[in-house]
Order: C-alpha cells, then sequence, then structure tokens
C-alpha cells in the first residue's frame, strides 16, 4: 500500500512539473504584445522611478540604508539600473506597503499552522482537539 502511495505521488509530480514548462511557455508567447506600452504608462514609470530618487534624498532613508551597509550611492545606482516597469512596481510597493503590521498576523497563523500539523502528525501535544495519527 505505501509503495503505492509512492507511485501515485512520483507520478503526479511528474506530471505537474512537465505542464509548469507548457505554462510558461505559453506566457511567454504573448510577450511581444505586451511589451506595447503608451504614453501613460511611460510618465507612471518616470513618476516611478522620480519617487525612488525623492525617498533616498530623505535623511531617515538614507540613515535607514547605511545601518543596513547600503550606501545611498549604490542604492542610486541600482534605481537607475531598474526598468521603467521595475521602478513603478517598486514605488507602487511603498505606497501600498503598511508600517510593519503586516507580517505579524501572518507568522501567527502560520505558527498555529504549523503547530497544529506537528499536533496532528503526533510530533507534538500541544492542542487537546486534535488526534494524532501514530
Amino acid at each position: 500500500m505505501n509503495a503505492r502511495i509512492r507511485r501515485l505521488v512520483a507520478g503526479l509530480a511528474i506530471v505537474s512539473l512537465s505542464h509548469a514548462g507548457l505554462v510558461h511557455a505559453a506566457v511567454s508567447v504573448g510577450a511581444p504584445a505586451a511589451q506595447l506600452i503608451g504614453a501613460e504608462q511611460v510618465a507612471h514609470a518616470a513618476s516611478g522611478r522620480a519617487q525612488l530618487e525623492q525617498a533616498l534624498q530623505r535623511a531617515d532613508v538614507a540613515a535607514a540604508l547605511e545601518a543596513r551597509g547600503v550606501s545611498v550611492e549604490a542604492a542610486r545606482a541600482r534605481v537607475a539600473a531598474l526598468t521603467d516597469a521595475e521602478a513603478a512596481h517598486v514605488a507602487a510597493q511603498i505606497d501600498a506597503a503598511p508600517a510593519g503590521a503586516d507580517g505579524v498576523i501572518g507568522t501567527l497563523v502560520f505558527i498555529f499552522v504549523l503547530l497544529l500539523i506537528t499536533d496532528i502528525l503526533g510530533f507534538t501535544k500541544i492542542f487537546p482537539f486534535t488526534r494524532s495519527i501514530r
């Protein structure tokens, strides 16, 4: 029985990995049409790069970079090396990012699920409402 399950899982892994390459190839076929951009997108990308440059001019950002061992000049060089789409994406992420509160809930949920799974597998006994499979 155990060998049959292993063969089934191995077969599913082989099929899913072989189809993963096909999905990637299908997405890359449409790339030339996606590269055509309008003037509005160019202006948005330029504003994203300008926003990143403004952020690097702030004293608190420069201090935080220096504290992490990154010089402001190196950060400016990296911003200059970004493509327009990447600069717009990073600028949008900065605008949408919360001030450090987002990761706490995700971390707590991850720890709960991890402990629940180890409890069900019989490695720990933390929750009284679970039954171990061992």
